[in-house]
């Protein structure tokens, strides 16, 4: 008779503590337990600072000092995990532990090819020469699906598309057969299709392997579709737990019930997102009224003329060979894109990465010139041959909010200065006093206190910085917004508030928004029109209504197919 395997992961009543430096002591997680057994995935899911990423941090031995376990217990396999040394005896993150987290580009040397990374971990932990390394690579490129692998083995991660950097990633945290990967935000950043990639890459290992995962996350279509069991967490507790069909058909707590009930339908348009507790009460509803007091309303166009108009646009990049006499390659990203927007309308443009889609984005705000074409903003063309100078007027009027949070705030300024740059350059307040409250309105519009001036961007997670980044672009007071991904880091709650505030900003001042989102359910409450793109190409452009609910297009078709929504939930079927 075989012995019966312990569970890969038990959590049993684990506090963490960060000790603050007026003597005070943050408690980021109290009394949480989970069990995940072998071939397992275990969704741990809540808002941002419910204590989610601390745990997987805690169990990979990653905190952050002076953060640390302050009670309870960790088993990995069975072994202890030392609070002390933050690591089990005999249990290795790399060989034990795989990893998955959610910035591939953050996980991958830039400097070093795939392989060398890939073969580096194995021949480290299983002391393998460099030809089974690099035979063990190839294998596991394939395993995760990456074409042509033996090509991509002497690839940079630059010269791969984010899909492939997230198996990259993947691949390596399987290089040395762990029996747990923590895997943190997997598919936060990626498309429909490349996300329902991964999505199965995830089952079939848990299936076929016998991996247990801990799958950290804020998507509850992505917990429907692959997750076995469910833990819903709120400020650093759990709130409630069991299999997943029952937890997100049949919520127990109130909490829970609000946050499921959050997330965006695909199935039908609603007038307002819904939102976590009283979203029109507080300071953060009292910013948000003040910023659409302060909005100037934007002139609507007598004649209907539309407010922007991107036409027979072409974009192309031309890389060089890496070698003296090599041919370079061109590339057309756009390839003849044409369509306008009216003045007050949100216009969505969707399609997996690499379609073109943040191209078109960079042109319309003026950060790269196109090859061809031009974008024609109230009568003036702004990009193309003949274009104007973006300047004073022109240049506030159309900002920009940024995918990456990361990348889009001066890590050498103060979040106070960054947000009062534009309130100043464009003397939108009198004095210095009135642009300092229309900083902290800003802020606390967003959901966070105006404390936050104060700090620098490295103080704050990925989601908190998408809100400032949101905020710079308020400040502004723009007429059109480019959004390139703008919730796609945030937690449901908090996007449908910021959602919610851009559609108020819209219906009050009449503010245009183009809207780009791999999230196809935000497209549907937030849009008035849609364009599908594919390869470089606008393949399908209608009312939303019309193409959620009668698309025309094979490839419209698929995307939408792809969605995880609660209507399909793993397990129900067995259940039922």
């Amino acid at each position: 008779m075989s012995a019966v395997k312990p569970p890969v992961l038990a959590i049993e009543n684990l506090r963490v503590e960060y000790p603050l430096a007026n003597g005070a002591v943050f408690t980021a997680v109290e009394s949480a337990s989970l069990v995940i057994q072998p071939g397992e995935i275990h969704a741990l899911v809540g808002e941002s600072g419910a204590g989610k990423t601390t745990i997987g941090n805690a169990v990979m031995g990653l905190l952050e000092k002076p953060g640390h376990i302050a009670a309870g217990s960790i088993h990995i396999g069975g072994k202890p995990l030392d609070p002390s040394k933050g690591s089990a005896e005999g249990v290795v993150l790399g060989r034990d532990v795989g990893a998955v987290f959610q910035d591939p580009m953050t996980s991958l040397n830039p400097l070093f090819t795939v392989e060398s990374q890939l073969t580096e971990t194995m021949r480290t932990h299983l002391k393998l020469d460099k030809a089974a390394a690099r035979a063990r690579a190839l294998s596991l490129l394939e395993a995760v699906g990456i074409p042509e692998p033996e090509r991509r083995l002497k690839a940079y991660p630059h010269q791969l598309s984010g899909g492939q950097r997230q198996r990259v990633v993947i691949a390596a945290a399987l290089s040395c057969d762990p029996k747990l990967v923590v895997a943190d935000e997997p598919t936060t950043a990626l498309d429909v299709s490349v996300q329902a990639q991964i999505l199965k890459l995830l089952r079939d290992l848990a299936d076929q392997r016998g991996i247990g995962i801990l799958l950290v996350t804020h998507n509850m279509g992505v917990v429907a579709q692959i997750a076995d069991r469910v833990t819903i967490m709120h400020r650093g507790k759990v709130v409630e737990t069991g299999p997943t069909a029952e937890v997100l058909r049949r919520p127990k707590a109130p909490y829970a019930k609000a946050l499921i009930g959050a997330v965006p339908r695909i199935d039908a348009k609603l007038d307002r997102f819904p939102v976590i507790g009283e979203e029109g009460k507080g300071r953060a509803a009292e910013a948000r009224a003040a910023l659409r007091g302060k909005a100037e309303r934007a002139d609507a166009i007598a004649d209907g003329t539309p407010i922007l108009s991107v036409e027979n646009l072409c974009v192309e990049y031309v890389t060089s060979g890496l070698l003296p006499g090599s041919k370079g390659h061109t590339f057309r990203a756009v390839d003849g894109v044409s369509f306008s927007v009216h003045s007050g309308e949100v216009f969505g443009l969707v399609g997996e990465s690499g379609c073109g889609k943040t191209t078109i984005a960079n042109v319309v705000s003026g950060l790269v010139r196109p090859t061809a074409g031009r974008v024609v903003y109230r009568g003036q063309n702004v990009a193309g041959e003949g274009a104007v100078r973006r300047v004073g007027p022109l240049r506030q009027a159309i900002q920009m909010i940024f995918q990456d949070p990361y990348s889009s705030l001066n890590s050498r300024m103060r979040i106070g200065s960054i947000l009062a740059e534009p309130i100043l350059f464009y003397r939108l307040a009198a004095t210095a006093a009135e642009a300092k409250d229309d900083v902290a309105r800003l802020i606390e519009a967003v959901g966070l206190e105006a404390e936050a001036a104060e700090r620098f961007p490295h103080a704050f997670s990925g989601g908190q910085r998408q809100r400032l980044s949101i905020s710079r672009a308020l400040g502004a007071r723009p007429k059109l917004i480019v959004c390139d991904e703008p919730t796609s880091s945030l937690d449901v709650s908090v996007q449908a508030q910021i959602l919610n505030l851009l559609k108020d900003l819209r219906d009050a001042t009449g503010l245009t928004l183009l809207l780009i989102s791999h999230d196809l359910a935000v497209v549907r409450q937030m849009c008035d029109r849609v364009a599908v793109m594919r390869s470089g190409k606008l393949v399908e452009e209608a009312e939303s209504e019309t193409l959620f609910e009668a698309p025309q297009h094979p490839y419209t078709k698929e995307l939408l197919s792809l969605v995880p929504t609660l209507d399909r939930i793993r397990g129900e079927s067995e259940a039922a």
